[in-house]
């Protein structure tokens, strides 16, 4: 009996290891990789992404250049729950939503004015050192644009 008592409990911890390593995928600093990404002049470059714990939250911090070349800085805290939650920081958004698709993908939608003005679906590498983000928007002028950016973990 003992022996079946161990095993259940080191197998509850093995899998409350997995799942906590799910959630971790995307924790940490992400830097651009400009060789690597296909990003238009006209669109901002997100030069680093921050993911942090926030309590039961998640907040990710975006340090990055507009097209104009002056430096950005936005932030957003929630859930990857696909809830809206506030973004602070970026003109061309007001809210921002994250939902969790599997443990190594994202995918994230924008708005302003309840209007989506962005869409991003956010992959992970299975060795956890590259994320890669395919973004589908609209820029402050209302025209559409597509970019695909690549990050290196830090």
């Amino acid at each position: 009996m003992k022996i079946r008592s161990s095993l259940l409990t080191l197998a509850c911890c093995l899998f409350a290891i997995v799942c906590f390593a799910a959630n971790d995928t995307m924790m940490g600093t992400w830097k651009l990789n400009e060789s690597k990404s296909k990003l238009s002049a006209s669109v901002p470059k997100n030069q680093t992404v921050t993911y942090e714990a926030a309590g039961d939250s998640v907040k990710v911090t975006i340090e990055g250049t507009a097209p104009d070349g002056k430096a950005t800085h936005s932030e957003w805290t929630g859930k990857f729950d696909g809830k809206d939650y506030p973004s602070t920081g970026n003109p061309n958004e007001d809210m921002r939503s994250a939902k969790q698709i599997n443990d190594r993908t994202l995918q994230v939608v924008s708005k302003k004015e309840g209007k989506v003005v962005l869409t991003a679906h956010v992959v992970v590498a299975p060795d956890g050192k590259t994320r890669t983000v395919t973004v589908s928007g609209t820029d402050a002028q209302g025209k559409k644009y597509k970019a695909v950016a690549v990050y290196d973990k830090q």
